[in-house]
């Protein structure tokens, strides 16, 4: 499974900046301006690479030798900003290579 790192690496980036063109940019438009379509058209790619970060984590956390406490913090993290990042340099970038 440590094959689908670099992938888990990459969803993780794009669910980030998703989430956060949702919360800075998408989001503040539709209320102040009355303009849901950024929303829209965010909305859902944002929700399916939630979805694709959520059941990685889950696959590649055996594998990563994750404690259930650090795949916890991996999944918490998808709901804050900035969360992804700070996973993708602590606990993704440090694999052991064989």
């Amino acid at each position: 499974m440590l094959k689908l790192l670099p992938f888990f690496r990459i969803v993780a980036l794009f669910e980030g900046v998703s989430y956060l063109l949702l919360l800075f940019i998408a989001s503040p438009l539709k209320w102040f301006y009355n303009d849901p379509q950024y929303v829209k058209m965010l909305g859902m790619p944002h929700g399916i690479l939630f979805m694709i970060y959520v059941v990685m984590a889950v696959l590649i956390s055996s594998d990563m030798k994750w404690t259930t406490r650090t795949l916890w913090i991996v999944l918490i993290a998808s709901v804050l900003p900035f969360g992804t990042f700070y996973i993708d340099k602590k606990y993704l970038t440090k694999t052991k290579r064989a």
